[in-house]
């Protein structure tokens, strides 16, 4: 449910798209070499939960083997990513590496034709042929109506899809982490319903005890200031307080070296803070809230040092934060025990929320035991007209046998030559018996066809 690392690590890929380049700006001169032809790995960079995330790493990652487009990344500014004046830069990308950009759209379009495939067949059934062009505009994130060469379009919609669906992820995370804890107060209220009096007298009195528990805790920095950092230069870098330096700090954490602080780089940083809180071992500590707790943590200090909105905090916003007077903040940070995240209000209408998906729930399984039932009558009714069908067949077969069996044993009576009154010899005797034994045996069994009894005689 909560990709910190991931949001934190692709959202800055997109949104800057220079967190993998490490090394000194390449003249455009040299883009005029043939890059080598390779396959690209599984994207090394972190899952950021979009449902294209693949497709967007590995686009992106292809795209910075090319000099000339990597330079241009360089020295891009948000608002140029942004506007989509980068993506024109792919008319400069090398052929060979078009040629993979390509194969990796075909690949992204049969995947999502495959997915909504099997979207229709689970909704729909096979009785309908999928109307793809139709169903994948719903797609933003390339041009579908071109399903077959990757150009400027289809960089510029996944710049702005992704931008756009990670600038709202972190309030999706905040929505569904709202919702996890409104359904953990209406199961625990639904449980007491349920008890008997002494036992919810019981459950109520340890559930405040484990409140209770888990607000005592050592004080909690606030996230950016100078107590918050110096103690993780003390503790998790066993430095000297006393020797904290601002720039240096930033190096040691700056962990992949670019010279900026990533989301995932900054939110390591509140560990020591959170574990003052939060302990997998103890029965009172929620680690999912822990994760909210970060991602609160994390906001409030892009809020304050991230002058520039792009979701990376440079050396130099570092150093000016360093010198602004929130840095030395001395009050507690207040973690979420003390900032409820819902009304009462609000927890009843989640509640008859819960409560109108159980009634549609319920009506939509009354009709299907409905329809069960009508097509089991049905399927007996069939049954029965089945059965009927097979009499009707059998008597007729057996009619039609006897009748033949008579005509035919009328004729082989006449052909021995026995007339009434007339004698009758043995041998003529043991023929008639024969045949008589065997028409019998006809009459009764009607799978012996008219046709076999005419080929007998």
């Amino acid at each position: 449910m909560l990709r910190t690392d991931a949001v934190a690590r692709c959202g800055l890929i997109l949104l800057s798209l220079w967190q993998c380049i490490h090394s000194v700006p390449i003249s455009v001169e040299k883009a005029k070499d043939t890059p080598k032809q390779e396959e690209l790995d599984p994207p090394m960079s972190a899952d950021t939960g979009l449902h294209y995330d693949r497709y967007l790493r590995e686009v992106i990652e292809y795209l910075e083997k090319d000099p000339h487009f990597k330079e241009k990344l360089k020295n891009a500014n948000i608002d140029d990513i942004k506007q989509g004046k980068l993506s024109k830069e792919l008319d400069f990308v090398h052929h060979n590496l078009r040629t993979k950009l390509d194969e990796l759209k075909r690949d992204e379009m049969n995947r999502l034709r495959t997915l909504l495939k099997a979207k229709h067949d689970l909704q729909e059934g096979n009785s309908h042929a999928v109307d793809h062009q139709a169903l994948l505009k719903q797609f933003e994130h390339l041009n579908h109506m071109n399903p077959h060469t990757f150009e400027v379009e289809d960089l510029d919609r996944l710049i702005k899809s992704a931008t756009n669906d990670l600038e709202h992820f972190d309030k999706d995370r905040h929505d569904e982490f709202k919702r996890y804890e409104m359904m953990k107060e209406h199961e625990r209220r639904e449980r007491l319903r349920n008890m008997s009096e002494e036992d919810r007298k019981k459950e109520e009195q340890h559930f405040e005890e484990m409140r209770k528990k888990h607000a005592d805790h050592p004080k909690v920095n606030h996230p950016g200031s100078e107590n918050q950092l110096k103690e993780v230069w003390h503790e998790a870098d066993g430095l000297d307080p006393e020797d904290f330096d601002a720039k240096t700090f930033f190096k040691i954490h700056d962990t992949n070296g670019d010279g900026f602080f990533d989301e995932s780089e900054l939110e390591s940083l509140f560990t020591k803070e959170l574990e003052k809180v939060y302990n997998p071992a103890n029965e009172e500590d929620d680690m999912l809230a822990m994760e909210e707790e970060r991602l609160r943590m994390r906001e409030h200090v892009m809020n304050e040092v991230d002058t520039n909105k792009d979701r990376l905090v440079s050396l130099s916003e570092f150093m000016a934060a360093t010198k602004d007077d929130n840095f030395q903040e001395k009050e507690e940070w207040e973690t979420l025990d003390q900032n409820p995240l819902y009304t009462e209000e609000e927890l009843r209408e989640f509640e008859q929320q819960l409560a109108n998906e159980a009634s549609d729930i319920s009506m939509k399984a009354a009709e299907l035991q409905k329809q069960k039932e009508e097509l089991e009558k049905k399927e007996k009714e069939l049954n029965s007209q089945k059965m009927e069908l097979q009499q009707v067949n059998y008597n007729q077969e057996t009619l039609v046998i006897s009748l033949i069996s008579a005509v035919l044993l009328q004729i082989s009576v006449s052909q021995m030559g026995v007339t009434p009154g007339s004698h009758m010899t043995p041998t003529v005797i043991g023929r008639f018996v024969q045949l008589q034994l065997f028409h019998n045996n006809a009459a009764k069994c009607h799978h012996i066809k008219p046709h076999v009894l005419m080929s007998y005689h």
